[in-house]
This record gives C-alpha cells, structure tokens and sequence, in this order.
C-alpha cells in the first residue's frame, strides 16, 4: 500500500505534468492571463524546488513548448542545485528539448537565459551545442540575427576563421561583400530592391519598408518564398493589398491547426467548401493516426460546442477547435466511431460556439450507444443544468460500470488557474489536459496516472523510460518534434 508521502508526490507530479499540457500563460473565456501565469510559474517552481530530476525528465512526457521553454529556463538558472549523479541526465534532456523546439521558440529561450543572466558554464555550452547544430546556420543567422547576435556573444562562442558568420553577425551589411550567398544578399538588399527577394519573408519585410517599395508589389514578388504559416497570417493583408487569399496547405496541415484554420472562415465560406474542407480533415486525421501509431476500438466523443468554447482574445475559438480536431483524428483511429456534440451539430465544419453547456444529454447518448472509449472534450464548465454532467459520471461509476465497460476521460484543452490543472467535471472520470491532437493517444494513457489506478512507482518508470527515448531520439520521442 502506497504510504502518505507517495500518494503526495504522485499527486503533484500528475498535477504539475497535466497542467503542462494544457497551460500556455494566454487569457482563456473563464480566466486572465495574469492569473495563468502567476499559478503556473508557481507550479513550476514546487515541482523543481521538490522533485528535481523528475521535472526534468517531464521534458520528455510530451507536455507543451511554452513548459518546456520555463523548465529549460529554469533548469539552467539552477544548474548548482543539480546532484552530481544527475548532472549528465539534466544536460542531455535540457539540449534534446532545445534543439526539439521550433526555431522561433528556442531564440526565445536563448533570450531568456540573457534576461535573467544566466550564463553559467553548463548554460553556455548548452548555448554553443544549439548554434552549432542548426542545419542551414546561414538561414537563421540572417533570420533571427539580432538573437544570433546575442546569443554568440552571450556564451562567447568563437567562429572559425572560414565562417562568414562572425563577420556578418557583428558588421552586417557594413562589410564589403560575403562568399556566402545569403549573407551577400542581405548585404545588396541595402543597396538594390532584386536582392530583397532572396531572403526571408520577415527581413525582406522590413528592407522593403525602409526602401519605400509598395506594399502590393512586394507581396506579390515575395510570395514563392513564404512558409506555411506566413501565408496563413498574411491571408487579411494579401487579400487587402492583392485582391486574393493566401490560405492555408491543406494537404500537410496538422489537424488542430487545419480545425482553427477552418472556423475562422466564414460560415457562408464553410457552406460551400463543406464537402472539400471535410475530406481536408479527415485526411489530416487520418496522417495524425499513422503518425502516432493510434488505434482504438469502438470510440465515442463528447463534444463542446457551448458559447465558452469560443475562447478568448488571445485563443480564439481554440477549445472549438480542439473538439473539431479531436472528432476527426478520433474518427481516423477508430474502427467504429460516433460524434455527439452539445447542441445541435449536423454538419462539423458549420459548428459554431453558442449557447449552454448540456454535456448530460451526449454523455448519457455516448453510455446508451456502446463503446470501448467516451472521449470526452469540454473545458470542464457545465450550466444546462449545474452539475449534471458530474451527477451522471458518478452514477455510472458507482452503480452501472461493469469490467470490460467504456473507458471513460476527459481531453480538456483550457488551464485552470484556480485548481492548478485543468478543470474536472467529476471526480470518477480522469481528466488529463489536452493541447495539440496527437498528443491524445499519450494523454488516453497519461489518464491512468490521473485516476490513481497506477501508482508512484509506474509513473517514475513512465517518465524514466520517456526520458531515455527522448535523449535518444535527440527530442524527437514517439516520433514528434
């Protein structure tokens, strides 16, 4: 039997883990972002002033790149703390992390580290080891210059000699003339409008910008070099400037971005590519469960559509679009599967947040239809009635679940930052926080750990053998960056 202080430690580690998943720091419909940040960053520093090395194997549990970028932070502002015997594990687990993060990310981590002036040994080789695994250097060093700059002068990492980048990170386009081809064309952009072209979408922005050179005909010369999410965020301006939309691939988008992508369409835009953004779904769907590996049974899910599923200004409609995700990823994985939204759903791409919260009604459809797995997706606010949802999960496990019944989880995509976790919608149902899609198959499993079915000891082999894969697979673990 698991004494006190186990049932505590397992408490908090599944606290602080399922938090990672959901939380960003962003305001959410019910909460500010004040307060999601402030009970975060209080999370953060229990977990790593109680429990060192297993926050900093949670690196490699698959929780969300803003908690990853704090614990790397954190984690090298506090490397005299680290036990000897764990130092290796902590510098290869901070390095596989980095160096999984987006590109965009990590310079923000690096800036970070120069904020709070952290620039301990172990920081600057960590620094150093980023830098010089990149694999187009040249590309990033004129990309994200400024943060370059800084972060090479911050652990005073030293060039060699046949590397153009000392040169041009500290002189620019002062200098004379660069073998490298994207270095000199940063430098002939200062000069001549043609050399703009050839670099990237945000520096030829703001070249262009101080050469006077009209918004319309760069965007129009610009466009074969913009990435995937460029376009997308151009999609307002380009429509404004050239009379057409960007848009988005929707032939290698991520189900959870493609779901965002879709509800802020128009609903009449929706209307009528309805057939062609469904099928744009589910083959997204269908690449997340090859990806992951992800095969159920029977499946149901239980849908949020009520009015707080819209979101907030900083995320907008993104719960909506978690469920929408969820549906077609579910539907992928599935060998038979079944939607029950709240409200009236009768066509998914059309689904818009609106009205009360009813998530009794499709969870009692969801128990009478039969299945292997109710997937439950809602930010855990329930008012059509109060606490319906909850009375029926406690009925159910109390008095009709049977061995070999529907396992039943909550998926919740929103961060309470008044519970410290996502928010529950009853005590009998585990509920794990939810992020990206794919992260479902390791949360449906994660959902053991928050019920308490397993105990201390499967959740510190959990972690130790996700953080060995992680080491291994240079942060890629379970095949995803």
């Amino acid at each position: 039997m698991a004494t006190a202080a186990e049932r505590v430690t397992r408490e908090d580690l599944v606290m602080f883990i399922n938090a990672c998943f959901a939380c960003t720091g962003q305001r959410e419909f019910y909460a500010d972002a004040a307060g999601q940040q402030v009970s975060f960053a209080f999370l953060h520093d229990y977990i790593l002033g109680n429990y060192r090395l297993l926050y900093a194997r949670s690196l490699a549990a698959g929780i969300n790149q803003a908690s990853q970028a704090m614990a790397i932070v954190r984690l090298l502002a506090t490397g005299r703390d680290t036990p000897a015997e764990h130092r290796a594990e902590e510098g290869s687990l901070i390095a596989a992390a980095l160096l999984a993060l987006p590109v965009h990310r990590a310079h923000h981590v690096l800036a970070a580290l120069r904020a709070a002036r952290v620039n301990n040994r172990r920081a600057r080789a960590i620094v150093r080891e980023y830098l010089a695994s990149r694999r187009d250097p040249a590309f990033e060093a004129v990309k994200y210059r400024r943060s370059v700059r800084a972060a090479a002068a911050h652990a005073h990492l030293r060039f060699a000699k046949e590397d153009e980048r000392a040169r041009f990170l500290f002189r620019g386009w002062a200098d004379r003339r660069y073998e490298t081809p994207i270095f000199e064309a940063f430098r002939a952009a200062h000069f001549a409008d043609a050399a703009i072209y050839a670099l990237p979408f945000t520096v030829a922005e703001g070249l262009a910008a101080r050469r006077g050179v009209p918004r319309e005909v760069f965007l129009e010369r610009i466009a074969p070099r913009l990435t995937a999410g460029e376009r997308l965020r151009l999609q307002g301006a380009s429509e404004r400037a050239l009379g057409q939309r960007y848009g988005m691939d929707l032939a290698t988008a991520a189900p959870t971005r493609l779901a965002s992508y879709v509800l802020s369409l128009p609903l009449d835009e929706r209307r009528a590519r309805s057939a062609e953004l469904g099928s744009a779904l589910d083959r997204a769907g269908h690449r997340a469960a090859s990806r992951t590996g992800a095969r159920f049974g029977r499946v149901a899910a239980v849908l949020d559509a009520s009015y707080s599923a819209s979101g907030s200004s900083e995320k907008r409609r993104r719960p909506l679009a978690a469920a929408l995700a969820a549906s077609a990823f579910l539907r992928a994985a599935s060998r038979e599967y079944r939607a029950f939204w709240t409200g009236r759903v009768e066509d998914e791409i059309l689904v818009e947040a609106r009205g009360a919260t009813d998530l009794a009604t499709p969870i009692l459809d969801a128990l009478a239809w039969g299945a292997d797995l109710i997937a439950i997706v809602s930010d855990g606010y329930e008012n059509d009635p109060p606490g319906g949802a909850a009375e029926v999960l406690r009925v159910y496990q109390a008095r009709l679940a049977r061995p070999g019944g529907p396992f039943l989880v909550h998926l919740n995509p929103v961060f309470d930052a008044d519970g410290f976790a996502p928010r529950a919608l009853s005590p009998a149902t585990p509920t794990v926080g939810l992020r990206e899609t794919e992260d479902i198959p390791v949360m449906i499993g994660f959902a053991r750990f928050a019920s308490g079915a397993a105990s201390l000891a499967e959740l510190l082999g959990y972690l130790a053998s996700r953080a060995a894969r992680f080491v291994r697979s240079g942060g890629r673990a379970d095949g995803r960056t």
